[in-house]
């Protein structure tokens, strides 16, 4: 057994340590989701923008939906006389996890810390390692590595605890991180890796309404981000403002952020269909919402505000939406058409 061959963790045996666990798991780079509940499908379904009955469903338990880490071809696959060993999951055992978390604590060597942090991240796709590195500590332990100088740790780093996210009780521990990852995705390089990873992890984390509070202050920074990112960045970012607008609870935040007047320009054949049909579904989740006379009365002194920029008389949103009506996407056509019937 590993646990019998390794007794602590330093540099020349870590390498055997994750090669041991990969064969365990299999290749890290194949793993497929497993979705085997109702719950599953509507957490995926959630993270897309469906609607807030959905979030409501999804508050009694932990999420059995699987989320590949982005941007990760895994670690090498071990092979034994040239083809690929697949094993279960299950052939990963605590004591695996516990290792790799105390080789973390002490390694010192960049590299090593992003292959230990990659398997730990492929391990925390599987319900049961959520737990089993929860019950180790070893969410502060991966949460410690936000603050490593090198990006490529923080990358995988944040890739680990977006997996992480997709258990309700660890998301008690995980949503201390918010203001860390609000900042590096406000203080990297647009359309960077880390940003990207940044927003996958608050896709996750708002996926239920509990903790969508924590990011009432980012409306702005996102709204801002859409305007100067890539399609791939566009749909993070948009999934994450999917995912708050979702719940009417959060909209007296929304409509007050100050908004760049420049967003509604994405409303417009030329954007990505892939972009847009994410920021109609937004669009749509705003018109449904309805202030007092008192409310939109406030709102409308507040000259920068989403409310004014989408949502008031004198905003351009209904004839940028006539125009979509044409659209070649007949899903694009039937959103425009259905938020048209708000009044």
């Amino acid at each position: 057994m590993l646990s019998q061959q390794i007794r602590t963790c330093c540099p020349s045996s870590v390498e055997s340590l994750i090669a041991e666990i990969i064969i365990r798991m299999g290749d890290s780079g194949s793993i497929t989701p497993r979705i085997g509940s109702m719950k599953t499908l509507l957490g995926i379904v959630a993270g897309a923008g469906a609607s807030y009955g959905i979030y409501k469903l999804l508050s009694g338990g932990s999420f059995r939906r699987y989320k590949k880490s982005g941007g990760n071809d895994g670690l090498a696959s071990k092979t034994s006389e040239g083809n690929i060993i697949h094993q279960s999951v299950s052939n990963l055992e605590p004591q695996h996890l516990n290792m790799l978390l105390t080789c973390l604590k002490t390694s010192n060597s960049t590299s090593e810390r992003c292959r230990l942090l990659l398997t730990l991240g492929n391990a925390a796709a599987f319900t049961v390692n959520q737990h089993i590195i929860r019950e180790y500590e070893g969410i502060p332990i991966i949460g410690g590595f936000l603050s490593d100088p090198a990006p490529e740790v923080k990358v995988q780093t944040l890739n680990a605890l977006s997996n992480l996210c997709m258990n309700l009780q660890n998301q008690e521990q995980l949503k201390v991180y918010v203001p860390q990852v609000l900042q590096l995705i406000e203080m990297s390089p647009v359309n960077s890796d880390l940003q990207l990873a940044a927003l996958r992890m608050l896709t996750n984390l708002s996926v239920t309404d509990k903790h969508q509070h924590l990011l009432k202050d980012a409306v702005t920074l996102l709204l801002h981000l859409l305007l100067v990112s890539d399609v791939t960045l566009q749909v993070q970012t948009l999934k994450v403002l999917v995912n708050m607008s979702s719940n009417p609870d959060m909209m007296d935040d929304i409509v007050q952020a100050q908004a760049p007047a420049s967003v509604m320009l994405l409303l417009a054949s030329q954007t990505s269909s892939e972009v847009l049909v994410r920021l109609l579904t937004f669009t749509g989740n705003l018109k449904s919402w309805r202030p007092s006379a008192q409310v939109a009365e406030e709102l409308r002194r507040n000259r920068d505000c989403l409310f004014r920029v989408m949502l008031d008389e004198s905003s351009e949103l209904h004839g940028r939406l006539v125009q979509l009506l044409s659209h070649p996407d007949k899903e694009i056509q039937a959103q425009v058409a259905h938020i048209l019937t708000y009044r």
